[in-house]
């Protein structure tokens, strides 16, 4: 079965979910207005958490704040900062290391971020937007640049925006030019034991 982006899906799920990808181009002429933005956060905002702590933070930095923008993109790899200078939005991910109700380590704290940063890019691609998530920065950096406190860790950055004409990006527009396969679900999905396959995880017919 072929969900509308055009990838082939062993079982459906909601088309938002489908379309979510992380291109490489992105369309420079096109912003992302306050609503929209604000409203990938508040999706983050709902994401579970362990305790409800929500241990994430953002930093923000739009093209239009100039310095700011700089300042983020000084954060990035080279290799990114390639590529990511032509979204209009950059996000810095953060996570707080340890729970605020007694102070001790919290070990779920990465694992509520990707929550987090997984209901924002679901919310994104509802909207026609997208979300490229990097591993790819500087930390210390990030970490000084934004003046980021002990007790977090500084993980990721996220460009966003609307997907632009990879045709258009040259030798740039590449990665977005090929469809990225997925593992399928009997390489992930277990019963009985460890590596073998869920009877649920043979693709459906027709």
């Amino acid at each position: 079965m072929n969900d509308p982006s055009g990838r082939r899906l062993d079982h459906p799920v909601l088309d938002a979910i489908a379309a979510r990808w992380s291109p490489y181009v992105y369309d420079p002429s096109r912003g992302v207005d306050d609503a929209d933005l604000a409203a990938l956060f508040e999706a983050a905002r709902w994401a579970a958490s362990s305790f409800n702590e929500q241990p994430w933070r953002f930093v923000v930095a739009r093209r239009e704040d100039g310095d700011d923008f700089e300042r983020m993109l000084s954060c990035l790899v080279p290799a990114n900062r390639e590529w990511a200078q032509h979204a209009p939005v950059l996000v810095l991910a953060a996570v707080s290391t340890t729970f605020e109700r007694n102070q001790s380590p919290n070990r779920t704290a990465l694992h509520d971020l990707g929550l987090a940063v997984g209901n924002l890019m679901i919310e994104a691609a509802s909207r026609g937007l997208a979300a490229h998530a990097m591993a790819g920065i500087d930390l210390d950096r990030a970490r000084s640049a934004w003046g980021v406190p002990a007790g977090f860790d500084v993980v990721a950055a996220i460009a966003l925006g609307y997907p632009g004409d990879p045709a258009a990006a040259g030798e740039r527009g590449e990665p977005d030019r090929t469809r990225r396969p997925r593992r399928r679900l009997a390489e992930f999905v277990f019963a009985g034991g460890w590596g073998r396959p869920a009877p649920l995880a043979a693709p459906r017919q027709g």
